[in-house]
């Protein structure tokens, strides 16, 4: 089990790292170390397997269990939570994995040590890929300890529930343990390890959890220090006076109680119309965000309701599918359908190639079309047969285009079906051709997490290069706001759906560089509405302008926080 402990103690000082999730707490801290007892795994006989095919049993088992556990918590959340455990399950049960470690146990290694090496194995790939295949390793390591533990015979590792409000600290968390987290008791989320687009990130936004990766040092703390956590600075005080730490806590809690009244529609303290949207995964998720105050949906990631499917879907199972989405909103709001992103991270096996070196730059998204065509046709089809069924107006993207070309390409078949058709800003030559992207489509949506990874040539889940893949990147604004600025000449809707929308401070300075229109989680549609509707478009603009002159992310945030307050 995860070895848990809260003393009372405190350290002078602060620590800094990336600021994911806004938010203020106070709490002591609980260090989190996830590892299976190692008197278990010392008291651990394998003597009691025959042959191989009797020990590799044993680990098929295991891991089917593992399997098994991840799948019954994902029913009983939502979400980007219940993505990432499903994605969970389909690694512990992945058959590349297995046949590494049957290939350790014939080498005539122990079934542990099979089990550690054939993880590895996994984990240098992975590595070595880096991109949104590195993110998994967190994934690999946490799967190896649950198998672990189902061999030696100990509960399944992962986050208790606290017996009182705590910040949780870590050297990162597994999605499993994310997912399952309590933000009446878990008051925040500090990591050594880990970026603002990580997995655990992703579902702490989700959550409301205030939260801060990427804290060198984190683990170095004594077991129950009092922190005080800003989840907007992205600092971790360890000395902070008590009482007006509590007096910030409950500061926090008023805003947060004013912002949670906010009804929409989107728009600045002057009337500018900003388009507050939703990113949604399958029918669930969007019936619930369709109680949002949101005018549609920005992003509906198809390929997340199709990663347990070996076998493409029929066009009307499909059709289907997505008519679930748009049903929710046929009220006369809007939904942007993306087609198939999958590869790297989020592989769909009728659709994405293996064996791929560096699948993050390798055949995704859109570039699966390029030698099965028929994939994206269906796709089309579907949802062209889901809008006219539902009468929701349904707008397409593209994911992964890289030339003006494939943003021709795609636009004529979308348009053939009388769809709305758009592109994925998320490679670098997208940004910089936007100008010409909309002379062949109808909008722009920008995916900050892929284009900051891309433009900074940094992998989203390497904890030292978490100041990279900080969407305040300058490099990463200037690419926006060439963006935007075509939009603007054009008179071309474009918008951001990556999880830069979620942060309200930096959904001003997107606005202020001409974005139209912004897609979050559901949890942070309030929170950034009423930061919008609390500032004008002026005050927006001065802000972009400040944040594109800064050095640097901590520079951009401050000279951005200094405008807007």
């Amino acid at each position: 089990m995860f070895d848990v402990v809260m003393v009372t103690s405190s350290s002078p000082g602060s620590l800094r790292g990336t600021p994911v999730v806004p938010g203020v707490a106070f709490a002591p801290a609980l260090l989190v170390r996830g590892e299976v007892s190692p008197e278990a795994i010392a008291r651990f006989d394998e003597s009691a397997y025959a042959d191989v095919d009797s020990t590799l049993a044993a680990y098929d088992a295991a891991s089917q269990a593992v399997a098994d556990a991840f799948v019954r918590r994902a029913e009983k959340v939502s979400g980007a939570a219940t993505q990432v455990l499903t994605a969970s399950a389909g690694l512990a049960r992945d058959k590349g994995l297995r046949s590494a470690v049957a290939k350790h146990l014939k080498a005539g290694e122990s079934l542990l040590g099979s089990v550690h090496a054939g993880v590895e194995q996994f984990v240098t790939i992975f590595s070595n890929m880096g991109g949104l295949m590195a993110e998994r390793v967190t994934d690999l390591r946490d799967i190896e300890r649950r198998v672990v533990a189902h061999l030696v015979g100990e509960p399944e590792p992962g986050v208790g529930v606290p017996a009182e409000p705590c910040v949780l600290v870590a050297e990162d968390l597994a999605p499993s343990d994310t997912a399952g987290l309590d933000p009446e008791l878990v008051r925040a989320l500090v990591t050594e390890r880990g970026g603002p687009t990580s997995h655990t990130a992703i579902i702490a936004r989700q959550l409301g959890i205030p939260c801060v990766v990427g804290v060198t040092g984190a683990m170095g703390l004594d077991a129950g220090t009092p922190l005080l956590v800003d989840g907007a600075a992205g600092t971790v005080e360890l000395a902070a006076d008590p009482d007006a730490a509590h007096e910030r806590v409950e500061a926090d809690a008023a805003e947060r109680e004013a912002l949670a009244s906010w009804s929409g529609p989107g728009a600045t303290a002057d009337g500018r119309p900003v388009k507050i949207l939703a990113n949604v995964a399958d029918g669930e998720s969007a019936r619930s965000a369709s109680g949002a105050p949101v005018e549609g949906v920005g992003l509906f990631r198809t390929e997340l309701c199709f990663l347990n499917r070996s076998e493409e879907p029929s066009v009307e199972e499909q059709a289907g599918i997505y008519g679930e989405v748009l049903a929710a909103f046929g009220d006369g709001r809007y939904v942007v359908v993306r087609t198939l992103d999958a590869g790297s991270d989020k592989p769909v096996a009728f659709a994405t190639h293996e064996g791929e070196e560096n699948p993050a730059l390798g055949v995704r998204g859109l570039r699966l079309s390029f030698d099965n065509p028929g994939l994206l046709d269906r796709q089309l089809d579907a949802v062209a047969a889901a809008a006219k069924e539902t009468g929701t107006e349904a707008w397409v993207m593209a994911p992964m285009v890289a030339t003006v070309a494939e943003a021709e390409d795609f636009a004529a078949g979308v348009r053939a079906r009388g769809l709305k058709a758009g592109v994925m800003v998320e490679v670098p030559s997208a940004a910089l051709l936007a100008h010409r992207m909309l002379e062949a489509v109808d909008f722009l949506s920008i995916g900050t997490n892929d284009l900051t990874q891309y433009t900074m040539a940094a992998d989203r889940m390497a904890s030292d290069l978490a100041h990279l893949t900080d969407p305040w990147q300058p490099a990463v604004l200037q690419l926006v706001a060439i963006t935007a600025e075509a939009g603007r000449n054009a008179g071309k809707p474009v918008g951001v759906c990556g999880e830069a929308a979620a942060d309200p401070l930096l959904a001003c300075v997107l606005v202020g560089m001409g974005i139209t229109s912004l897609s979050m989680a559901a949890a942070a549609v309030r929170p950034v509405g009423a930061k919008l509707a609390g500032v004008t478009h002026q005050q927006c603009e001065e802000a972009a302008e400040a944040a594109l002159a800064a050095a640097d992310p901590v520079a951009a945030r401050d000279a951005a926080r200094a405008v807007l307050g």
